[in-house]
């Protein structure tokens, strides 16, 4: 869907409406009702436009996602709209994907740091645990901003700059925030690529994945569990993951998942078992989609179930 709105604001600079295009540049009307429809010019009449207004194509029209999703998800953000699809993604996603990890937060205390930008409760609260929740919400809101971008080795770091800055693991000299690791590390008994590994695990894994002419949700999810097993960071792993996998969904108008902290064993067996048999896995996400279809549903918020 394009937005000429910036074409729009230049003819009326200049005192034109947009029929006046047909004679002023032998435009035709049929390109004349593209315009209004929000349909795409020919390089053609771009570059007649520009000329004769002095303009970049990025004066005359914007493009916007085809994916409902992705639109509401901006529309709330840009506006500040409470209790809509972005409201409630940012707190159940930030609380199941920090919880899994050990997060003593709940998902009420996540929710109100959100709403209030204040933190309650009787019993003692980590301070990494709140630094991590405030700094889920801006990676949230990274991915939603960079959604259609192609997913890059810097947009994989800054996520986990994001996720650890102002943390204590920052003051640590060997911890490196927005970095690769320095030392190796096992998950769940099984080792992962070295420090010196990293960086050609992660150039090939973009090279396979970004190389796809088309992308599905099953790509996705295997892309996942190639990162995890990879585990490039020396903490952080599983959140930047599903961040990532998140943002992948939107880029690609899929439904996103959120992994829900009581179905983490499920999650985790599929990690696990993924060379063996993927299906675990795949149907766990699978699962992790209804969480935001009943919220897509119970909103009124037009989508397909496509996966």
């Amino acid at each position: 869907m394009y937005n000429y709105q910036g074409l729009l604001r230049l003819l009326q600079e200049h005192n034109l409406h947009k029929s006046h295009l047909t004679q002023l540049l032998h435009i035709s009307s049929r390109t004349i009702a593209k315009i209004s429809k929000g349909e795409k010019l020919s390089s053609s009449v771009i570059r007649k436009l520009c000329e004769y207004f002095f303009c970049s194509p990025a004066d005359l029209y914007t493009l916007e996602p085809d994916n409902p999703i992705l639109k509401q998800l901006r529309e709330e953000k840009e506006h500040g709209i409470s209790g809509g699809l972005y409201h409630e993604l940012q707190v159940r996603m930030t609380y199941n994907s920090n919880h899994i990890e050990g997060s003593k937060l709940n998902e009420d205390q996540t929710r109100h740091i959100f709403e209030t930008n204040t933190i309650h409760g009787e019993e003692s609260l980590s301070v990494d645990d709140i630094i991590e929740t405030v700094n889920h919400f801006r990676a949230i809101d990274y991915c939603i901003d960079i959604a259609e971008d192609t997913l890059t080795e810097k947009c994989i770091k800054h996520l986990h700059y994001l996720l650890k800055n102002n943390t204590k693991d920052e003051k640590l000299s060997w911890f490196k925030v927005g970095d690769y690791k320095t030392r190796p590390n096992v998950v769940g008994g099984r080792e992962t690529s070295t420090p010196e590994q990293v960086a050609g695990d992660i150039q090939n894994l973009l090279t396979w994945y970004t190389s796809k002419q088309h992308i599905s949700f099953e790509d996705i999810v295997e892309f996942h569990f190639r990162f995890e097993r990879i585990h490039p960071f020396q903490d952080g792993n599983g959140r930047v993951g599903r961040l990532i996998a998140f943002k992948e969904c939107l880029k690609h108008n899929l439904i996103p998942f959120i992994i829900e902290d009581s179905k983490k064993y499920f999650y985790y067996r599929g990690l696990t078992e993924f060379l063996r048999e993927p299906g675990y896995l795949i149907d766990t996400c699978y699962d992790g989609q209804d969480t935001i279809n009943r919220l897509l549903e119970y909103l009124e918020i037009p989508h397909k179930e496509h996966r």
